[in-house]
This record gives structure tokens, C-alpha cells and sequence, in this order.
């Protein structure tokens, strides 16, 4: 009887985080259908920094998108040389996901801010959305269900690259809308913090996430106080910053890979309602 009595709670802790996430994604879909559209503002592209250096403009607008290549890596090189944590082989992979998503965006970032426009900002979103989703789909794995988590991945990367996608064939058709990928950024982020607050990890340093939100979220601000940055300190911009930030996520996520254990009393639990 003890024993059907923890297997009935550890069941119900697993379908409270799956009931708020259901209904945070119809919520979600509904505002990407219902709400007016919204066009990409032109101003987005006219950052504070525009200064010129050894023959690239923009410059550190461009070179700050280093950290997310160290840090895609580096992360690539945890999980390739088998330092990071994984209970079974297969969970690695919405981690890999993440990983190629930051070393894209190094390369996608760095490209648009060569020279700032609707086009070019394509390639800077379009691997956001693999970064975004790989890591919703890993704190799945982590939390809910190991299936669950690699069955939802290809879908997850589909919707992704189709949010972006859809934003610049509207803006190319003159009705831009740029809702779609908004929501579909705000929703990542609140499935990965609804998670790490409703359903514990089956491994060690799981309320590291936390810092991941943290360093998204300061990189918004700076993102939004660009020209004020600048002008404070007339060194770096903002979005300079921004990107310094947003990198950071990922050597979070690195640390957590290779500082974390598996949790025994989360293991038997996982597998007793998987």
C-alpha cells in the first residue's frame, strides 16, 4: 500500500507540469491566430552602435556574438567527450540541439548585424528558434518523460522554423506579422521556468535553469535600453551587451551538465510513472 501510495503521487506530480503546459499551449496557439498582426518596425534594425572597425561595420555588434560560438562548443565538446550526465544515451540529443542552435546563432547574428534588415534578421532568428526549442524539449526529457520529450523535438523544431518562416514571407508580401514568433519566444521561455517550478529534475542542480531565465532576461533589458547603455558608459551598447548575456545562458547549461548527478530517489520515482 506505501509503496502504490508514493507511485500515486509521484503520477499526479507528473500531470500537473503536462496540465499547465496543455493549456499555456492553447493559449499560445490562440494568440497567434486571434491577435492582430503586427509587421517587423524598420527602427528594430537602427542599433546604437554603428561604429567601424578593422574593416567590419557594426563591429561589436558583430564580434559579441563570439560567446554563443565558445559556448556552443563548448557544450558540443561536453556531451561528445561523455562528461555530461545522462541516464540513458538518447536524452543527449535535445542538448545537442540546444548546442547547434547557439552555434548558429553566432553565425546567423553575426550576419545580420553586418547590415541590419528584414532579410538578414531571418538568419539571426531562424537558429534562436533551434536553441529555444532544443532546451524546451531537454527540460521535458529531464522532468516529465524521456519519450515524451524526444517524440515532441522534430515537431518542436518544425513549429519553430515555421513561426519564422511565416514572418518574413508576410513581410515580403507587404502584411508583415511578426506575432507569431514573438509568442512563440515568450511561450519557450514560460514552458522552461513552469517546468523547473512544477516538476523537479531526475538530476542534481536542476534549479540551475533559473540562471538561464536570469541571463535571458537581463539580455532583454539590455536589449530594450540599447542607446541608453551607450550613452551611460560610451563604451558598449546595449545590444553589444545583449549578446554577452544571452551567451551566458549557455555556459549555464554547460555548467549544469557537468556538475549534475542522477537523483536515485528521482530515478525510481521517473521510472515507476513513465
Amino acid at each position: 500500500m506505501a509503496t502504490e501510495s508514493i507511485s500515486g503521487a509521484g503520477a499526479a506530480a507528473k500531470k500537473s507540469p503536462v496540465r499547465w503546459i496543455v493549456a499555456l499551449t492553447v493559449v499560445a496557439l490562440a494568440a497567434a491566430f486571434f491577435l492582430p498582426a503586427v509587421s517587423q518596425p524598420l527602427e528594430y534594425h537602427d542599433f546604437a552602435d554603428h561604429r567601424h572597425a578593422y574593416g567590419v561595420d557594426n563591429f561589436l555588434d558583430v564580434v559579441s556574438n563570439a560567446g554563443f560560438l565558445v559556448f556552443g562548443l563548448m557544450g558540443l565538446f561536453i556531451i561528445g567527450n561523455g562528461r555530461a550526465c545522462f541516464e540513458r544515451p538518447a536524452e543527449r540529443w535535445p542538448y545537442v540541439i540546444f548546442f547547434i542552435g547557439l552555434l548558429l546563432t553566432a553565425l546567423g547574428s553575426g550576419y545580420y548585424h553586418l547590415a541590419p534588415n528584414n532579410e538578414t534578421l531571418f538568419w539571426d532568428r531562424l537558429p534562436m528558434t533551434i536553441a529555444f526549442m532544443g532546451l524546451v524539449a531537454a527540460q521535458i526529457v529531464d522532468r516529465i518523460s524521456v519519450r515524451a520529450g524526444l517524440i515532441l523535438l522534430p515537431p518542436a523544431l518544425l513549429i519553430g522554423a515555421a513561426s519564422v518562416i511565416y514572418w518574413l514571407v508576410t513581410e515580403r508580401m507587404g502584411a508583415g506579422n511578426v506575432i507569431p514568433y514573438g509568442i512563440l519566444q515568450a511561450y519557450s521561455v514560460l514552458v522552461v521556468v513552469l517546468l523547473a517550478i512544477l516538476s523537479p529534475s531526475r538530476y542534481t542542480r536542476g534549479s540551475d535553469i533559473y540562471w538561464v531565465f536570469a541571463w535571458y532576461a537581463l539580455a532583454k533589458v539590455l536589449e530594450t535600453f540599447d542607446g541608453e547603455v551607450l550613452a551611460l558608459n560610451e563604451i558598449v551598447s546595449g545590444h553589444t551587451l545583449k549578446h554577452v548575456a544571452a551567451a551566458f545562458s549557455g555556459f549555464v547549461v554547460c555548467r549544469m551538465l557537468l556538475k549534475r548527478t542522477l537523483r536515485a530517489e528521482s530515478q525510481a520515482a521517473f521510472l515507476s510513472v513513465r
